[in-house]
């Protein structure tokens, strides 16, 4: 790391101590979205870091970004997921958004403590993204919007949303021409945010079902261009998941840091449990899948600094970070043992936390696929 590299980690190390640690437990118990912070973050320059300098940001690569994101998540992962969240919100407009797109959306984010959102997952399509419903009929110079979004993450709080729709009403398109991407004002006429869903993790994260009831979007508001939606939107998650990899090391970090803690404090049979074998062993484990997620989301967030394509990789640092993030937090739960059944110690909410990483932002069976697929392909040039 560089100089500045080490600033920004050094000082979202002291913002997640300092400032999201003493009140994770209170927003996990509540569910209050955490705006507080989020403007604290956003004062500090812990946010919207990739947005470009011509858009008023500072330029910074997604390697920088998951050095944020893994020390904020060491904090609190829900509080972390509310601000990487609009990071995969904005990614669609940076990576295909002209310049007046960008400076309208990214630059307002950069103005004030505002986020955006993601809206592609649905009801009855989640890992099938070509299962998406929600339709977009051009009309004049509009489009008309009618569907529903489920899982959307700051559905309730963003400012604006990245929305993906079908514009070829033909079932049998492909879907590298059947869907378009779009940037919708939150607040225009039609949209309907549901309720706010209580999770089992993460829970100061706001996510929300999302009705669009003939919506008008202004054709000005597409981005790239009429069916190019699909590929914008896989685009986005090379360079969304080693973030989503590095907040799971994060939390697993975490997860080591209390269990060591507690196993030098507890003693059975007459010594600190460290000093058993079965205890040790387990924190050894824990380190070794830390150390190794680490690297996998620091070559895939260089890869894709470095403009390679890093889908093989990134799916990789997503699958292994998640289910690392999973076992240290259960093991750290065992450590405890009774005590980490119980609210009052923070392994717990780890615990709880750490099952959507299995989850969003690509299920691990579907980083298996991206894998596996990029050794089909391997294979043919044996």
């Amino acid at each position: 790391m560089n100089e500045t590299q080490k600033e920004f980690q050094d000082l979202a190390r002291k913002f997640a101590r300092e400032e999201i640690i003493p009140v994770a437990a209170e927003y996990d118990r509540t569910g209050k979205f955490p705006w507080d912070i989020i403007k604290k973050a956003h004062g500090l320059g812990l946010m919207n870091g990739h947005v470009p300098q011509s858009c008023g940001g500072l330029g910074l690569g997604v390697f920088d970004g998951c050095l944020v994101a893994e020390e904020l998540a060491y904090g609190c992962t829900g509080i972390m997921t509310a601000v990487e969240a609009s990071g995969l919100g904005q990614t669609p407009v940076l990576i295909a958004g002209n310049e007046q797109q960008k400076k309208k959306y990214l630059g307002r984010l950069i103005e004030e403590p505002l986020l955006a959102a993601y809206c592609v997952t649905e009801p009855g399509a989640g890992s099938d993204v070509n299962g998406v419903k929600t339709r977009a009929e051009k009309k004049g110079d509009e489009y008309i919007v009618n569907g529903q979004k489920m899982w959307i993450t700051n559905g309730g709080v963003a400012n604006w949303y990245f929305l993906l729709a079908r514009t070829n009403p033909d079932p049998k398109a492909p879907a590298s021409k059947a869907f378009t991407g779009f940037i919708v004002e939150r607040d225009t006429p039609g949209i309907t945010p549901g309720r706010k869903e209580m999770n089992m993790g993460q829970r100061a994260s706001d996510t929300r079902g999302i009705t669009f009831e003939d919506v008008r979007i202004p054709k000005e508001n597409v981005l790239l261009g009429e069916g190019a939606g699909f590929k914008i939107a896989m685009t986005t998650f090379d360079k969304t998941r080693p973030p989503v990899a590095a907040g799971a090391v994060g939390l697993a970090q975490r997860a080591i840091d209390e269990a060591l803690k507690y196993s030098m404090e507890r003693k059975a049979f007459g010594t600190s449990i460290i000093n058993h074998q079965a205890v040790a062993f387990l924190l050894a484990d824990m380190a070794i899948g830390v150390e190794t997620s680490r690297l996998a989301w620091m070559l895939s967030a260089w890869e894709t600094d470095q403009g390679k394509r890093n889908s093989y990789h990134a799916s990789i640092a997503k699958a292994l970070a998640a289910d690392v993030a999973n076992k240290c937090a259960t093991d750290a739960v065992q450590i405890f043992g009774g005590n980490g059944f119980n609210t009052e110690y923070p392994v717990e909410k780890l615990m709880r936390d750490a099952k959507i990483y299995q989850i969003y932002e690509g299920t691990a069976q579907i980083q298996r696929l991206i894998v596996s697929r990029a050794l089909a392909e391997r294979a043919k040039q044996l």
